[in-house]
């Protein structure tokens, strides 16, 4: 575990699976992916985090190790007789649109996520990209935690509304993608797609951009976190789980909400994705040090000051 992991605890509950992906760049078979994959790994540099998922009998004792190099909680990965929910896709030169070529829910199709009394009491909780009744059913669960966000995507928006936006209702901060919260909403400006999130009951709507960053609405707020410009991008797969992954942890790390812890956490989310772009996989992310992730974030902050107008 990294010494810098300090902070108040985080709980994820979402996906590990075994991915296969092809861009232009190249291609990967058979290597760990799943959105609570990248946001652990992403949030353990800052906080130690607790991990609830469910694997398959085929589900490599490699990748036990690995969660556990970054000192993740894996108590609450649970394998199941089975297969691991397997997930191939290919991107084009475009790397914001990914192509789902083919889907195995494998044992995700039993995944009834039953908190232990520690898990229950984690403060800071991120709801991944899972079922929303599973989200409602780990939300009924908790006992007052500080900061609870939710993520999702356009298969539940469109299967699963009304427990979705239950769901929402429940939690501090929604997590979507510009295409996401588009179609939730049915609005194509971000901001007013985003206050119309926040009536549903969440403070705080962050959309995530891609490559142009993200977008932040809180309070009477509007910020705009850039992405940081790469020259070399391999495989987009987990970009938006390692950010909000980032910010979350960032957040545990600062145990409090602010505007300005706020505002840091989506640049710290915004560097430690652009790592994750970097190589197929966790490739990138399992060689990251937290001086990267300093350093990186530092970058960002460089190239994007300037002075006031000058008269």
């Amino acid at each position: 575990m990294t010494p810098h992991a300090t902070g108040k605890q985080l709980l994820v509950v979402g996906t590990v699976a075994i991915d296969s992906v092809e861009t232009p760049f190249g291609k990967a078979e058979d290597v760990l992916g799943g959105s609570a994959t990248y946001f652990s790994v992403a949030s353990s540099f800052f906080t130690k985090v607790r991990l609830v998922a469910v694997v398959g009998e085929d589900f490599p004792e490699q990748h036990f190790d690995l969660f556990k190099k970054h000192g993740v909680n894996v108590a609450g990965l649970v394998k199941a007789r089975g297969k691991t929910f397997r997930w191939k896709g290919s991107y084009g030169y475009d790397l914001n649109v990914a192509n789902t070529l083919e889907t195995k829910l494998n044992v995700l199709v039993q995944f009834d996520p039953t908190l232990t009394e520690e898990e229950k009491l984690t403060p800071f909780v991120f709801l991944a990209n899972i079922d929303p009744d599973l989200q409602l059913r780990v939300l009924n669960q908790l006992r007052q935690p500080a900061f609870v966000a939710l993520d999702s995507m356009n298969l539940w928006i469109e299967t699963k509304k009304e427990p979705l936006l239950k769901a929402m209702g429940m939690v501090d901060m929604v997590v979507l993608n510009e295409a996401e919260a588009r179609e939730l909403t049915g609005m194509s400006n971000l901001i007013k797609a985003a206050k119309e999130i926040r009536r549903l009951g969440a403070s705080i709507v962050v959309i995530k951009q891609g490559e142009y960053g993200a977008l932040g609405i809180f309070e009477d707020e509007v910020f705009s976190a850039p992405a940081y410009p790469l020259e070399d991008v391999f495989d987009p797969t987990g970009a938006g789980d390692s950010f909000a992954g980032g910010m979350m942890g960032y957040l545990a790390r600062q145990g409090k909400i602010t505007g300005d812890n706020l505002r840091q956490a989506m640049i710290v989310g915004s560097a430690v994705a652009s790592y994750n772009v970097e190589a197929f996989s966790l490739g990138r992310l399992t060689q990251l040090s937290f001086n990267d992730i300093v350093n990186r974030y530092n970058e960002i902050k460089r190239i994007t000051v300037f002075d006031d107008f000058a008269h």
